[in-house]
């Protein structure tokens, strides 16, 4: 059992894509000859904070510091100034680095998220491959023993597979390994409630979360969903004919002989096991069809579940998948997220052999486990990997480490960070670049002409009322709150597959002690991933998250001009508070609850505006892969795209009011403005795997960075503006579309 994410993140999703093509001029400003800039870039003195420069011609508009000195050396590294902006403005922003950019072998993108997340893996790697100290506080500890579990390829490899085995004997074995598997002592059922038990992967039939109720955000609820896949439901939907179907099966098929299967029994029996999930996968409900949230909505309780389903015991089924100290009755509601799901599910289940259940059971254990074994089962997952993302060769193992342990202890991973290397000047910063954005948000709200005056007061009230959860929370900081937290979690440098199920079951049981508890929206033990390049809308607590770590670099400076930070971290800040009023994000009020809200005749126009940006992005089509988005799945992002550099830009224009215009970038000529533009579509510059494009356009909900730079920029007048673009170019097209 997981909670399910309820949040909206700004997504770390790049791909290179399209052409368009169409034509500009610049307005030209002071600027240092490019030359000079770089010489100043590779100068000894150019270490020196906050430096002023004198240097032969330049003009008193040229800011010659340190930091923006930098800033100017990386929009150079960047840029393609042959390219015309009002043509293609992704490639003229980051032509260059397209160009240049090389992926390495054990990467499937490079991007500024990519490149920021790689340096925080190398600042963590340092804290945790630091010698263990006893007087150490518990949960700093913990995080070294995981931390060397993970590291110690010895042990791992003399251990092989047998610690998975071990686990699958305790639910009859892998039939197809066995051979002379037992169905008759097998039960669905119970092998499914012992594999929850143990922290195994459980969601593999149908999901059990415990999650906060949507219709009543101040209390949490079980909630029924359709199952989670080892492969994306939108692969497995097309059958063996698809690629990364039959990449899937040929690992199923490896993972059964590396386990000591005969491969000829392998490949027949675990045919039959992918048919089984690819019936599941058609029953369950895409992406597309889930945005309408009410829909998702409805409320069973256990004895109306048991009526409408009679295949399975539901009490049962659910009091077995919950520890002891919780039990439910039949008068318990959960809600139902796709009841047709469960409609299904049975007749399924009823013509399925137990075998092909069981054996599909064991390869989803396996699967799960496939990076937390030995070599030969982790090399065999890389080439599956090579077929669906393009990965080409393995992460160094202390990145692998570093990543797992901050995944599985974030608390304890987010503390040492922000303890270690966050600049709490940029907290502060923040803050004061959230207030000014939603601000600006709104007055959007204030002047837009379609909103009634009813359902316009409504959305200001809960505009104002979106809390933030900036860097880390304060508890990060106090050893008693951490050692309150994981207290009762041991963990052993020697057995990294039962550390991660040990951390998976002390979660659920904390996760389960919650359900009958009233819900902390401000509780801090929700708001702790500071080490984490990304940021979050929760439409439940109707907050947004901006993590310490993606505070920094090429997303935030305090040693730059402002014109760069409001491109980046104030388009990122917007696109989270405009998440409140996207197409999902809207369905809740001030509260984070699901009500509707909307007058009728306000919401008809909203979903008008909406579809035009649906149609819009639709109309894109990736030149490599020729294949289309979906304007559907991505709306939600589009329109907090759209609506964040909006917000950004009209941000920053304000700031200007207050305190004047800032000093131009050394070696460039560009005004503010567009220095603005350049730095907002520089935030997704990207190059990355065919294979991974292929994945993302197919079931993504954010749009390819380069169509989130085009898309934006292209509806955007102000942009147009301010880089002279004609009526009719590309970036410039009669037909717009806004919601925000």
């Amino acid at each position: 059992m997981v909670a399910k994410a309820n949040s909206r993140n700004i997504g770390l999703i790049a791909i290179i894509a399209a052409n368009f093509v169409v034509s500009l001029m610049c307005v030209p400003s002071n600027s240092l000859p490019r030359t000079e800039v770089l010489e100043i870039v590779s100068s000894p003195a150019s270490q020196q904070n906050g430096t002023e420069w004198d240097v032969k011609g330049n003009g008193t508009n040229i800011c010659m510091t340190k930091g923006c000195v930098k800033a100017s050396a990386l929009v150079l590294d960047l840029i393609d100034e042959n390219v015309n902006p009002c043509d293609n403005f992704y490639e003229f922003a980051c032509g260059k680095f397209l160009r240049n950019t090389l992926i390495p072998d054990d990467k499937i993108a490079m991007m500024s998220f990519v490149h920021v997340q790689d340096k925080v893996l190398g600042q963590l790697r340092l804290i945790l491959n630091e010698k263990l100290d006893t007087n150490e506080s518990k949960p700093f500890t913990l995080a070294k023993i995981f931390n060397t579990a993970c590291m110690d390829e010895e042990t791992l490899e003399i251990q092989g597979i047998a610690p998975m085995v071990e686990i699958l004997d305790k639910y009859g074995g892998w039939p197809v390994v066995k051979g002379d598997w037992d169905s008759e002592k097998w039960d669905w059922m119970e092998a499914y409630q012992n594999m929850s038990s143990d922290g195994l992967d459980d969601n593999i039939l149908f999901s059990l979360n415990i999650l906060t109720d949507q219709r009543n955000s101040s209390r949490r609820v079980l909630d029924l969903d359709q199952a989670d896949f080892g492969l994306r439901m939108e692969f497995l939907q097309k059958g063996l004919e698809d690629t990364n179907v039959k990449a899937y099966y040929e690992f199923m098929v490896d993972a059964a002989v590396i386990f000591g299967a005969n491969k000829s029994a392998a490949e027949e029996e675990l045919l039959d096991s992918l048919k089984f999930e690819i019936e599941l996968a058609k029953i369950a409900v895409p992406e597309g069809e889930r945005r309408n949230l009410s829909a998702l909505y409805n409320p069973f309780t256990i004895r109306q579940l048991q009526a409408t389903y009679p295949y399975l015991n539901w009490l049962e089924c659910i009091n077995g998948l919950l520890p002891e100290s919780v039990r439910i009755d039949e008068d318990e509601v959960l809600i139902v997220d796709v009841p047709n799901y469960y409609m299904q599910l049975g007749p399924i289940l009823q013509a399925t052999p137990k075998r092909t259940i069981a054996n599909y059971f064991a390869w989803r254990s396996v699967f799960f486990g496939s990076a937390l074994l030995n070599s030969a089962l982790h090399r065999r997952k890389l080439q599956f990997l090579a077929t669906t993302i393009g990965l080409r060769k393995l992460d160094p193992r202390y990145n692998t480490c570093v990543t797992l342990t901050s995944h599985y202890l974030p608390i304890s991973v987010g503390a040492l960070y922000v303890r270690r290397y966050f600049d709490e000047e940029s907290k502060k910063a923040a803050v004061e670049l959230v207030n000014s954005i939603r601000e600006e948000f709104i007055k959007i709200l204030r002047d837009v002409s379609w909103m009634d005056d009813e359902t316009r007061a409504a959305a200001i009230e809960k505009a104002k009322s979106m809390t933030s959860h900036i860097a880390y929370p304060d508890e990060l900081t106090n050893n008693n709150k951490l050692e309150e937290y994981y207290d009762g979690l041991e963990l052993e440098s020697n057995t990294l597959l039962q550390n991660v199920l040990r951390i998976r079951i002390f979660k659920d049981n904390h996760l389960i002690k919650g359900l009958r508890t009233p819900v902390n929206k401000t509780d801090w033990q929700t708001h702790t991933m500071p080490a984490t390049v990304n940021a979050a809308y929760n439409p439940l607590e109707n907050s947004i998250q901006l993590p310490a770590a993606i505070l920094q670099d090429r997303f935030f400076s305090a040693d730059r001009p402002s014109y760069l930070n409001f491109g980046s971290i104030g388009q990122i800040i917007g696109h989270e508070i405009t998440h409140g009023f996207d197409d999902q994000g809207r369905q809740f009020d001030l509260d984070g609850n699901l009500i509707d809200w909307w007058e009728d005749e306000t919401e008809a126009k909203f979903g008008r505006k909406a579809q035009c940006m649906v149609e819009q992005y639709s109309n894109y089509v990736d030149f490599d892969s020729n294949l289309r988005l979906n304007g559907i799945n991505t709306q939600g992002e589009n329109i907090a795209d759209n609506g964040g550099v909006k917000e950004a830009y009209a941000a920053y224009r304000n700031y200007v009011k207050r305190n004047g215009a800032e000093q131009l970038l050394p070696g460039l000529n560009y005004t503010q403005e567009q220095l603005f533009w350049i730095s907002s579509a520089q935030t997704w510059c990207a190059v990355t795997r065919p294979e991974f494009d292929k994945m993302l356009i197919t079931t993504d909900v954010h749009s390819p960075n380069e169509f989130r730079v085009i898309g934006t920029i292209s509806n955007m007048q102000e942009f147009a503006h301010d880089f002279s673009c004609e009526a009719g170019n590309k970036m410039n097209p009669f037909k717009k579309c806004e919601v925000w």
